[in-house]
């Protein structure tokens, strides 16, 4: 799962390098230092787990709510992505308080706010609610496996959002 994230997020640094730079030379140089520094990353990071620990489904179910709540807010009230995703982030962070006692209710704020993460896409690519529902069932299911990866690493909720969504557009891409 790490070498995936890793392995994703490198393509598209060098997509990004490639396409601000005309001569190849810069884009090789480039890529090269990007794969060392994976590499570097992978040898000295403690990114490695002992055992697999699964978040919960009843959890990760939150996560297509986040992502269609904040898309509607998003593109259909206008509100813009930012402004969206804080109002739906902060809906989310009273849902403990319901009752305060419950660990359950402590836990979904966070796969609410990775859906958010998931409905801040911008309308080029997140064409429809239902591409947002899809992204954030996908996006939740890498939350789920990545319960003990990433641990004091930040952006591992927008990471999963992302793949996430790259997957689906990829797919609504080659399927079109």
């Amino acid at each position: 799962m790490v070498v995936l994230v890793l392995f994703v997020q490198l393509v598209f640094l060098s997509l990004i390098i490639k396409e601000h730079y005309q001569t190849n030379k810069i884009v090789l140089i480039s890529i090269l230092f990007l794969i060392l520094i994976f590499v570097i990353s992978l040898k000295h990071l403690d990114l490695h787990h002992e055992a697999y620990a699964y978040e919960k489904l009843s959890v990760v179910i939150w996560v297509p709510v986040g992502a269609v709540v904040c898309y509607l807010l998003n593109v259909h009230y206008g509100l813009g992505s930012v402004i969206a995703a804080g109002i739906v982030g902060t809906i989310a962070s009273f849902f403990p308080l319901i009752n305060k006692k419950s660990d359950y209710l402590k836990q979904i704020p966070t796969s609410i706010y990775c859906g958010a993460f998931v409905g801040m896409s911008s309308t080029e690519i997140s064409t429809s609610v239902s591409f947002a529902l899809i992204a954030g069932i996908i996006a939740g299911i890498f939350l789920l496996l990545s319960k003990n990866l990433f641990i004091g690493v930040g952006g591992k909720l927008g990471t999963m959002a992302f793949l996430g969504v790259i997957i689906v557009y990829l797919l609504s891409i080659s399927l079109a």
